[in-house]
């Protein structure tokens, strides 16, 4: 038998500033579904929450829709939106573009950490 579960009824929730992340737990795979309000920006919403100057999880994502834009600890930037896979090492900013909320599905399993107390 497969392993199913519904993003409908993670296995846990966390609130921060402006967004929510919603986690399911499955074997071999930690699945996200972030979601970041307009005005959103990991440096102001959740760096408290992690402990760390910038968001040290990696992430493998797909957007759903929105905007974000995410600068690396060496100064490149990138800008994803609906449709775009990509990958975020450890060391980075990111914030929301424009006026409405972007929506990442997150394959990596460091996403288990994200926005959790250190």
């Amino acid at each position: 038998m497969a392993d199913i579960k519904s993003i409908e009824k993670p296995d846990d929730r966390r609130d921060f500033p402006r967004g929510h992340l919603e986690v399911v737990n499955l074997p071999g795979l930690v699945f996200g579904k972030a979601t970041f309000e307009p005005g959103w920006r990991w440096t102001e919403s959740v760096r408290e929450i992690a402990g760390t100057d910038l968001c040290e999880v990696h992430h493998n994502g797909y957007v759903v829709e929105g905007r974000m834009r995410i600068r690396m600890r060496d100064g490149s930037e990138g800008e994803v939106g609906p449709g775009d896979v990509f990958v975020a090492t450890p060391g980075h900013d990111a914030w929301v573009v424009g006026d409405e909320p972007c929506v990442v599905f997150d394959f990596a399993g460091g996403i288990g950490e994200y926005a959790r107390s250190g």
